[in-house]
Order: C-alpha cells, then structure tokens, then sequence
C-alpha cells in the first residue's frame, strides 16, 4: 500500500446538487494528499433483473464500478435517505455488483456516511446499508459515525462545505477511516 490511498467514493444520490456528493467533495478536499478520492455514483445502472441478466450478463456500467471497487484500498459510501431507507438507485448498484465474479466489496474496508435535510442525517439509511453490506461480505467500520444532519446549513449554494465544526468531525472520521483501511485486513 502505497503512502496515498486509494479510495472510491460513491454517492448514493443522482441529484446534481446532492448533499452527498457535496459531503464527499469536501471530504477529497479534507483528505488532502493521504487519499485520492474518486466520486462515482450509481446513475445509468439499469435496474436489476435476473433476465435480463441471463440474455446479456452484468452491464459493463457495473462491472467497470466493479473494478473501481476492486482497485481501491478502500471505500466510502455516502448515502441519503429516503424514506427511513436506503435510496433504490444505491441499492439496486450493490444488487447488481452482488453479481459480479470475484466480488470487490469482499474483505474491502467501507465507510458509510451521509447528509440529509433532516435533524437524524441519515442515521436509518446507514444502517440499512451496513446490514446490506454484511451480505457483500465489506468490512464495514463502525465508528465513529458520520450523520450530517440538517445539511442545507451545512452546505453553501455552491455544494461547497461552510460548517467549520461538520469539517472538523470529517477530519477525524477520515483519520480513523485511513487507519483502518492500512489495518491490513
């Protein structure tokens, strides 16, 4: 492993002015040179049906997810809620990567954050989708957590992070996510 890791970031929002993605920007900017952050998200993944998968395999839109997550000493997960859950379009991504040969999430250090409007962030959501993340077999870190709670305070109109303290807990919680992806599972 080399000094700068090697992260994936996926939003689980398709919004363009998403507080997720907005999180995980100021996140490769906390980073700094220990981490080189790459954002995707789960937009232009057909929803899953095992047909369809049958007649024409996995889409090449997975599986070149797939090799991000393969290739990267870790990832972050940032999710929204919606609904007290796991938003589709994210769920139905890990769906599809379950899918996938020589499973990536299998043994790979995960972070699970997320940024919503309401005052609990995405505290329900996350725990969907770390019991989800039990079943790819990811090594999920517990703590500590990130719930961005009320995230149009947090954010300026510009996606742009304009909490000092929201910046300084992302710190931390990126430290402790660099520790524990160079544990050495």
């Amino acid at each position: 492993m080399s000094d700068t890791l090697n992260i994936v970031a996926i939003s689980g929002s398709l919004r363009s002015k998403s507080f997720n993605t907005s999180l995980l920007r100021a996140m490769q900017k906390i980073a700094g040179a220990s981490m080189s952050i790459d954002i995707a998200t789960p937009k232009g993944i057909p929803v899953y049906d095992g047909d369809d998968e049958d007649a024409s395999g996995v889409p090449q839109i997975v599986t070149d997810l797939a090799e991000k997550i393969r290739a990267a000493d870790g990832v972050i997960i940032a999710t929204p809620e919606y609904n007290f859950a796991i938003p589709g379009g994210l769920k139905n991504a890990n769906d599809w990567i379950s899918r996938v040969n020589d499973q990536p999430f299998a043994n790979k250090p995960v972070g699970v954050v997320g940024a919503a409007a309401g005052p609990l962030g995405t505290a329900r959501s996350q725990y969907q989708l770390r019991q989800n993340l039990v079943g790819l077999s990811a090594l999920t870190m517990s703590k500590p957590e990130v719930f961005v709670g009320s995230a149009h305070s947090k954010f300026a109109d510009d996606g742009s992070l304009s909490d000092e303290e929201t910046g300084k807990f992302l710190k931390l919680w990126l430290d402790a996510f660099d520790a524990w992806v160079r544990r050495g599972f």
